[in-house]
């Protein structure tokens, strides 16, 4: 009969933690290398421009563009935090024996024949059912505190450039102001006074 404990130490536990590790550790990289490429992808204004109003434009036709970083969005990075692993097995064993015997006899006084009848049969059957579960879940966090700083720092150079571009609006209106200003002053001066 086979033993069930034995059956249950057969069990390629460590095996399977190992493989499972293995393939979280691989599929976080995976996942970094996804986020980073992503971040490159959002940091890049000709890939992936935002057109901003420019505020400085009086009729608001003209655009600022940026990208998605210098408008302020961050890609997100996932983490494996819970794994689960769980084996069920069931393992059933039976066993019957039957036997009988019959015996017949035949004549009388004297001589006499009997036949013996003797049958034996054992049956013996063995399941063994077993089941794995793996279930791992994936969380959302914030980039880790190196890749935050190289990400605000390229939404601060953005931005920079974005309050440069601003500034030199702001001038241009302002010189075309005092352009309006000065001639407003000219025809002022050079209206004939009434008498």
């Amino acid at each position: 009969m086979a033993n069930v404990g034995q059956e249950l130490l057969n069990v390629p536990f460590a095996e399977m933690v190992l493989k499972l590790a293995c393939a979280i550790a691989e599929g976080q990289f995976k996942l970094d290398q996804v986020s980073c490429q992503i971040a490159k992808f959002m940091g890049d204004k000709k890939a992936a421009p935002i057109s901003l109003p420019d505020l400085t434009d009086p009729e608001g036709k003209k655009e600022i563009v940026t990208s998605l970083i210098g408008a302020g969005f961050q890609p997100t990075f996932y983490q494996f935090t819970d794994t689960i692993i769980e084996v069920k097995m069931a393992i059933s064993m039976n066993q019957s024996t039957e036997a009988s015997v019959s015996v017949s006899a035949s004549g009388g006084f004297g001589p006499f024949s009997a036949s013996v009848n003797a049958s034996y049969s054992s049956k013996y059957s063995y399941s063994v059912e077993g089941s794995s579960l793996l279930r791992t879940k994936i969380t959302p966090l914030p980039p880790n505190p190196f890749m935050t700083r190289i990400l605000d720092m390229k939404a601060e150079m953005l931005q920079q450039e974005m309050a440069i571009k601003l500034l030199e609006a702001q001038a241009k209106i302002e010189e075309k102001r005092k352009e309006i200003e000065a001639k407003i002053g000219e025809n002022k001066d050079s209206t004939p006074a009434a008498s």
